[in-house]
């Protein structure tokens, strides 16, 4: 996907989605996009995963624009993931392709935290049918865990797992800041 492609792609995701973005207008955005090809990269890698960026955050203290995926589920693209290099290397039979830790790194976006996830779900509701590894805080990889969230019965669900396990329906979703 071309750069100029991505940006009539973003520009009608925008248009088509004012609540996830109220009081922000295209061309501020447009301009930050422009001046940051490496993190317009990364948006790319986010598109042709299904993740289906958006913008849905502005940090007046940084001046920085917030894109997250915005898929209605996990992004296809990005499925059947250990959480880390740690739980795939653990597992001895049927390992995956890669890491969610992993893949965030070479595509140039964070996995969500738990507290990105909370808010990011004050948008719509998202994964409904998938669930997505979330940042499991230090003390909890140390045991051997990594956590997930999901919807469900309009209430989201904060999860764990083994690091080392992966499902076709989980995945993760990235955030990249400009």
């Amino acid at each position: 996907m071309e750069r100029d492609q991505l940006l009539v792609v973003l520009e009608h995701r925008f248009h088509n989605h004012p609540k996830r973005h109220v009081g922000l207008d295209w061309e501020r955005v447009k301009s930050a996009l422009s001046k940051n090809p490496e993190k317009l990269q990364s948006i790319i890698e986010m598109e042709l995963t299904d993740g289906e960026p958006d913008v849905v955050d502005y940090d007046l203290k940084t001046g920085e624009f917030t894109f997250c995926d915005c898929s209605q589920e996990t992004p296809k693209g990005r499925v059947s993931l250990c959480y880390d290099r740690a739980g795939l290397e653990s597992r001895k039979d049927d390992k995956p392709a890669n890491t969610a830790t992993d893949l965030a790194m070479t595509m140039g976006i964070e996995v969500l935290s738990e507290e990105e996830y909370l808010r990011f779900q004050r948008l719509a509701e998202f994964d409904l049918k998938t669930s997505s590894w979330i940042k499991t805080p230090d003390a909890i990889r140390k045991l051997g865990g990594a956590l997930f969230a999901e919807c469900r019965y309009g209430r989201i669900f904060i999860g764990h797992n083994g690091a080392q396990s992966y499902y076709s329906r989980r995945g993760f979703r990235g955030m990249v800041r400009i």
